[in-house]
């Protein structure tokens, strides 16, 4: 293999995550490709973001960028229960009045382009239509990729580090039979977008709204874009959503809102945009971070679940310590599974937080307003995990009580390559 073909670091995928790891590998000085199967720009969901992206952001040198573009700004997050009654909004500024707090609802067409670019303008060599075939193996050693180029020309490249950033194709777990689905959020969406909905007024308008449907066997999102869009999805268990119905996708959500009223009335005179997508099994995770020369980030390692939008903050999160990780390995000549994934102990808490406020929220007997009346001390650690400040303050003292109310699961063992 010639000198040219290899790499310090190869990253599959360009999401958010890969973006994020090429980014900052490539600022170190390292040689860096970034492969994307995709023309970017190209549809994503996922488009409210957390508060405690922002640092992240920060690091990479896009907040000018983020503050000049027409992405609508969000302030708060609002649930509404399945009678139609809407809590409080939770405003992120009133437990951190920092400029942090007010973060974006994206087009992630334009928001992962802006990422993209942004990996490219640090030094990283990206690739777009070239879909990632195979990962390369040397027993147990990742050492390369195969690669096929929209030219149809098929080529192996070699790198000291492959980092899997494919998202939920999660090609390394799939390959090495690592991933798992949490069966008890076995959940699915149908989602699209629609023109001329309702918008709350103020700063209310950007906020994203939950809504549960009337005995909370499915919620809808809400969120605000630019040029008078909404975005708007519903979630349910992938047997009552889907399986359990002979119906189409479209019938299926339009049975669902007759059941979301609140949601209805938003919708009243919006127009739909495009035809209904569906998407499923959303919480899932790899046993394993790391091996030997590879490391997963982004969905390709894990993901919660949608309701509380932490996909993109913890894509982020995963980037930024798998790239410190990989700049110690290539400078320490050290790529094993233990020092690729030595993030993973302080990763795993705040994935782990998150996951727990989502049974929270899946409870039908459990009621945050409720949960906040009799526990009034535990306003600010819930709004930490909303914000995404999971790895700035200490949260875990709101789970005790919670846990007295609701069924919490139990931490995933603290690890550093394998769960």
């Amino acid at each position: 293999m010639n000198k040219k073909d290899h790499y310090d670091v190869i990253v599959i995928g360009g999401g958010p995550a890969g973006s994020t790891t090429a980014a900052l590998v490539a600022e170190y000085g390292h040689r860096v490709l970034l492969l994307e199967r995709d023309k970017f720009p190209r549809f994503q969901i996922g488009e409210s973001l957390m508060p405690g992206t922002y640092w992240s952001f920060e690091r990479l040198g896009l907040l000018d960028k983020l503050k000049k573009s027409s992405f609508v700004r969000k302030y708060s997050v609002q649930f509404f229960s399945g009678s139609g009654k809407g809590s409080a909004p939770f405003y992120f500024n009133q437990h951190d009045d920092h400029e942090s707090s007010v973060t974006w609802q994206v087009v992630r067409s334009e928001f992962d382009k802006m990422m993209l670019d942004n990996a490219e303008e640090k030094g990283a060599v990206v690739k777009q239509g070239a879909s990632v075939h195979q990962v390369l193996f040397d027993g147990e050693r990742a050492t390369g990729v195969q690669v096929k180029y929209r030219n149809g020309r098929v080529k192996d490249l070699s790198a000291s580090v492959i980092v899997d950033a494919t998202g939920r194709s999660a090609l390394i777990s799939r390959k090495l039979k690592t991933k798992t689905v949490e069966p008890t959020l076995k959940k699915a969406s149908i989602f699209t977008h629609f023109k001329g909905a309702h918008r709350d007024e103020g700063i209310d308008e950007g906020a994203t709204i939950i809504l549960n449907t009337k005995d909370k066997d499915s919620w809808f999102w809400s969120i605000p874009l630019p040029n008078d869009v909404v975005s708007v999805g519903v979630v349910g268990d992938l047997d009552y959503l889907l399986q359990s119905r002979k119906k189409s996708a479209q019938e299926i959500l339009e049975e669902e809102l007759d059941l979301c009223l609140p949601m209805k009335a938003r919708l009243e005179g919006a127009e739909q945009v495009f035809p209904v997508k569906v998407t499923q099994d959303f919480s899932y995770r790899s046993s394993e971070l790391s091996g030997e020369g590879w490391v997963l980030v982004g969905d390709a390692f894990g993901f919660v679940d949608p309701v509380y939008s932490s996909g993109v903050f913890l894509a982020l999160k995963s980037g930024e310590m798998a790239a410190d990780a990989i700049h110690e390995a290539i400078e320490k000549e050290d790529f094993s599974a233990e020092q690729l994934g030595k993030w993973g102990p302080e990763f795993m808490p705040g994935m782990e937080a998150i996951r727990k406020l989502v049974y929270a929220f899946y409870s039908k007997d459990f009621s945050f307003a409720k949960f906040l009346k009799q526990h009034p001390e535990c306003i600010d650690g819930v709004v930490d995990i909303l914000s995404g400040n999971v790895y700035i303050n200490d949260v875990t003292p709101i789970f005790e009580p919670m846990g007295k109310m609701c069924y919490l699961p139990k931490d995933v063992s603290s690890y550093s390559q394998k769960a």
